[in-house]
Order: structure tokens, then C-alpha cells, then sequence
């Protein structure tokens, strides 16, 4: 029976500390304790696995040290996002702790059930000058919470279909890294085949050459799209923060469109990017390409991206897996101007050097990239279809219109000790 609570009637409910000012004060971090910030949990899917900064015992002393298995809750700059810590971390005042009750909830049900109302948390955040929301505006929210066994069947339910996201993702980084080893293997190490018959000149190989970018690919921008250009359902238009999702093998989260009739009047005029193109965020997060898809069909903002143009599909690939090492991302930033805000100019890539191996080498290159490149999409495509399925679900569940009272739930491990 679905019964409302506040979330404190769950468990317990605090802000975290970080008492001391300024925040920024370089004597409270490099220490052992981790430290969690709001753009932490935004980026964690489910479990918080990773944080970017870290107290010693000084920064420690302000804060407090929460457990694993907090529940954290932003409500500043990233509002109502959630993730569940995997190991002892302190957090600011903008993340709220939430510890269950093990005889009231199920950890995993309470983040869903926080997941659905996101859209709701985020709206009685909203301010004059910048939106948050209290522990107050929090604790106002009736969240409808099921029997405990029934919270424990739906967190199975939808754990599975997060366990198997989180597979695909581990197996999709190796195989990253796979890929990442050969492109070491040949092009850094020089060992590709046939290495040891090859004549080497100056330390690299006679036949490869050291040419510009603009000698293999035409580098160019986007022409202006206004904001009255924007409508509510259309053709994608990609900025930087959308390239940067679909470099990670998410799809845009939000995208802005503009009209069909739009999008076919610039491709006629001036075209529009092509299988094997590339996209390059030129201002803010710097050098993160895109490669354009066979059946990808968008526009994108002129300023914020370059493109780079394919003439040879196999040349485009290779400058693309070139612009992901840490040589060729450091070569691009070499160019970049600005002092306050960093950004790339058309003519400052057009003079970057690349050193292109010989077309033999590359085609074999690629003949084992493609391979594993497919397996990748593949894994990245079931990812898309069980977020679907799982965010379907989620709604059904949470509201009860779904019930799981007679449902035989196989449990994950993770919970077998609670069952």
C-alpha cells in the first residue's frame, strides 16, 4: 500500500559542511579525505565513484566525514541531482545527506524515487537571482513510499537494468583502451607491422609525412543561426555542450532545434556536416571531437565549434583518433588564443602539424579499429535501449501504477543480505 512521507520521516537528513571561508583556501585541500561538489554527483550516473578535489586534516576539521551509502541530494548550481556514495567522502553545504532508516527505505528506491521528481525539486528552487533549494523546500515534497518490501522488488527492477548500463560502460572503456594501446603500439612506439624491415629518417619512418591539418581536411565553421531561428521541435542544433555528451557516447540531453525548412535551406547553400566530418569545441572545454555518424543529421553554432571537413574518410578517422591522444589534443592547444577565456581559430588549426602514415598502415590500422569500434556502438546502442526501457518503467513503478506485490523478484546481490 502506497502510503506519502517526508523524506526525513525516512531517515536522516542534513546539509554538508564546509565551514570555513574563503571556500577556496588552499590549506584545506591535497589531502586523503575526499571531497564531493555538485558537478561530482551531476556526472554520476547512479553510484559516485570519482570526485575531482580532496581535504587534508585541516579541510576535514570544518566538514564532516559521511559514510558509504549516503544518498546526495545537490540543491545549489546542479539542482536534484543524485548519487550514492561508494566510500567515505565530505561534501558541501550545496549537497544535502540522506541516511535511511533500514527499517523504512530502501536506499535505491528513495534515490529513483528522487529521480522522478526532479523536474518538481527543480521547480521550487527556482529564484530571483539564483535558484536552491533549502533543506526546508525539501522537506515540503509528500513522496509516495510503498511497504518496504515492495521498495526493495521495484529497487531490484530497475537496479538490473542499471547494473547492466554500468557492464556495457566498464566493457566499452576497455575496449577504449584497447584501441587507445594499438594507436600507442604503431604510432608512438613505431611498432606497427612490418616496423622492423621499415627505413627510418630523423626517427620516423621514410614514407610517413609530417603535413598540416588543412592539407587533409578543410576547416571551417558554421554560418549563423539567430535565436529566432530556434523552435521548440526541429532539426538538432548542437552546441558545445552537446558534442561534448555525444563524445562521451550520450545522446544530447537538451538540445535546441531549429525548423526543417531551416536546416534545408543552409544544407543547400553551404551543406551541412557529412559521415566522418569532425567537430571540434573551439571556446570554454577545449579540443573535444565529434565525429559525424552515417545518419546524423544536425546543425551546430557557429563560435563554439569548428569543423573539419572530410576528403578521405580513412584520413578524417585517423585525425579524429589523433585529436583523443594526448599529443595531438596538446598540439591543437598549442594554437589557441585568449586570455581570460581560451578559444581556437580557424587559421591558428589550419597550421597544426600531424605525421600521416603511409595508406597501407593506415588501412590496416582501421581494419582493426572498425572492428572494435563496432562492438563499442553496439554496446552503446543496448545502453540507449535500456535507459529507454528503464526510464518507462521508472515512472510506473514509483507512482504504484505498476504493482510488484505479486511479482517473484530475483534480487541483485547487492541486496540478497536484506531479503
Amino acid at each position: 500500500m502506497m502510503k506519502k512521507f517526508k523524506l526525513n520521516e525516512l531517515g536522516s537528513v542534513d546539509r554538508g559542511k564546509s565551514k570555513h571561508r574563503p571556500r577556496n583556501d588552499l590549506s584545506l585541500y591535497g589531502g586523503e579525505y575526499p571531497f564531493i561538489q555538485t558537478g561530482d554527483v551531476k556526472h554520476s550516473p547512479f553510484y559516485l565513484t570519482s570526485h575531482t578535489q580532496t581535504y587534508n586534516e585541516k579541510g576535514l576539521e570544518q566538514s564532516k566525514l559521511w559514510p558509504v551509502n549516503t544518498l546526495c541530494i545537490t540543491i545549489a548550481a546542479n539542482i536534484a541531482e543524485t548519487a550514492i556514495l561508494t566510500y567515505p567522502a565530505c561534501f558541501p553545504d550545496s549537497i544535502i545527506g540522506f541516511i535511511p532508516d533500514p527499517d523504512k527505505a530502501e536506499l535505491k528506491y528513495i534515490k529513483y524515487c528522487l529521480d522522478t521528481f526532479k523536474l518538481q525539486m527543480q521547480s521550487i528552487s527556482q529564484g530571483t537571482t539564483q535558484d536552491n533549494m533549502s533543506v526546508e523546500k525539501l522537506l515540503s515534497i509528500d513522496f509516495p513510499i510503498p511497504e518496504l518490501h515492495e521498495q526493495r522488488k521495484v529497487a531490484a527492477i530497475l537496479s538490473s537494468y542499471d547494473d547492466l548500463i554500468e557492464n556495457n560502460k566498464k566493457r566499452i572503456a576497455l575496449l577504449v583502451k584497447v584501441a587507445e594501446e594499438i594507436y600507442r603500439e604503431w604510432f608512438v612506439r613505431f611498432r606497427f607491422p612490418g616496423y622492423k624491415k621499415a627505413t627510418f629518417e630523423k626517427g620516423i619512418p621514410e614514407d610517413w609525412n609530417v603535413i598540416s591539418l588543412d592539407q587533409l581536411v578543410e576547416i571551417t565553421s558554421s554560418k549563423r543561426i539567430f535565436l529566432s531561428d530556434y523552435v521548440d521541435v526541429g532539426v538538432p542544433f548542437y552546441r558545445s555542450k552537446e558534442v561534448i555528451e555525444r563524445s562521451k557516447g550520450s545522446e544530447p540531453s537538451s538540445p535546441l532545434y531549429i525548423s526543417e525548412e531551416k536546416f534545408l535551406e543552409i544544407h543547400e547553400k553551404f551543406g551541412s556536416p557529412k559521415e566522418n566530418d569532425i567537430l571540434v569545441t573551439s571556446v570554454g572545454t577545449l579540443g573535444i571531437p565529434c565525429l559525424v555518424k552515417k545518419h546524423d543529421r544536425f546543425y551546430f553554432k557557429d563560435g563554439n565549434l569548428i569543423w573539419f571537413k572530410s576528403q578521405s574518410d580513412i584520413n578524417s578517422k585517423f585525425i579524429f583518433f589523433w585529436i583523443n591522444t594526448p599529443s595531438g589534443k596538446g598540439s591543437l592547444l598549442e594554437t589557441t588564443i585568449g586570455s581570460s577565456q581560451q578559444a581556437f581559430t580557424i587559421s591558428g588549426l589550419k597550421k597544426v602539424k600531424i605525421l600521416m602514415p603511409n595508406q597501407e598502415i593506415l588501412s590496416s590500422f582501421f581494419n582493426i579499429i572498425d572492428s572494435i569500434n563496432s562492438k563499442k556502438e553496439n554496446l552503446i546502442t543496448q545502453n540507449r535501449n535500456l535507459k529507454s526501457t528503464k526510464d518507462n518503467l521508472l515512472q510506473r513503478l514509483i507512482s504504484g501504477k505498476l504493482s510488484v506485490e505479486d511479482l517473484d523478484i530475483q534480487f541483485p546481490a547487492s541486496m540478497l543480505d536484506k531479503n
